[in-house]
């Protein structure tokens, strides 16, 4: 099932056969886009098995209905992906009162295939998936030196919604910022912001936004 694009570019739902390179797109990016965020020992001592495990866990047998993964492709080869799932309240935070929210845990585009739209696809299949289910408002979490991600999703309608926390990355503290929209009502026509930014040029599809501890 193809959810978005045109024959050479385009995005769908991940299968078994995808945990592979979903793997190595990973490891690639993580080394060339978090050098200056993560110790070296993270982005060295990489276990190739166990990562492949975990994403083919995380697409064949998700936690919950509410997880998923997408792929984007060009043409037939896969060439970044995002991972998606209910989100996480913070201490002492209550439930949105616009409704069910929706949480991007990673969303990956190789670096030799950026500037191509790959990574603004893919936020947009998961905001027709994820509206079409019921998500009212979408969150995710950037690295406070991820300049470019911020800037994508500032050009998208996003906002930082003043939560941040700090994750242990070994020898290294990561501190995040929240960033967070709302997707409205289909019915009330479209109000879509992972369709706000669409060109191919963008330099989010350079980049990567992903969590440091592992698929959602």
């Amino acid at each position: 099932m193809q959810l978005t694009g045109r024959a050479e570019s385009s995005v769908r739902p991940a299968v078994a056969a995808d945990a592979t390179v979903i793997a190595r797109i990973q490891v690639v990016t993580w080394r060339t886009a978090y050098r200056s965020l993560l110790p070296a020992e993270v982005l060295d001592t990489w276990d190739d098995e166990a990562v492949t495990a975990s994403w083919e866990s995380a697409i064949t047998a998700p936690p919950t209905p509410g997880h998923g993964v997408l792929v984007a492709r060009e043409g037939e080869e896969a060439v970044g992906y995002l991972a998606y799932g209910p989100a996480e309240l913070g201490a002492g935070e209550a439930s949105s009162p616009e409704g069910p929210s929706s949480e991007i845990a990673a969303v990956v585009v190789e670096p030799r295939w950026g500037r191509r739209g790959h990574g603004s696809r893919l936020v947009a299949a998961a905001v027709d998936l994820l509206s079409a289910t019921g998500t009212r408002r979408l969150q995710t979490w950037v690295a406070t030196g991820d300049t470019v991600t911020a800037s994508f999703l500032a050009s998208a309608g996003w906002a930082a919604d003043g939560w941040s926390r700090t994750l242990d990355a070994g020898s290294t503290a990561v501190h995040e910022r929240r960033w967070h929209t709302l997707l409205g009502d289909p019915a009330d026509g479209p109000h879509d912001p992972g369709h706000h930014h669409t060109h191919d040029e963008h330099p989010h599809d350079e980049a990567t936004h992903d969590h440091q501890d592992g698929p959602a």
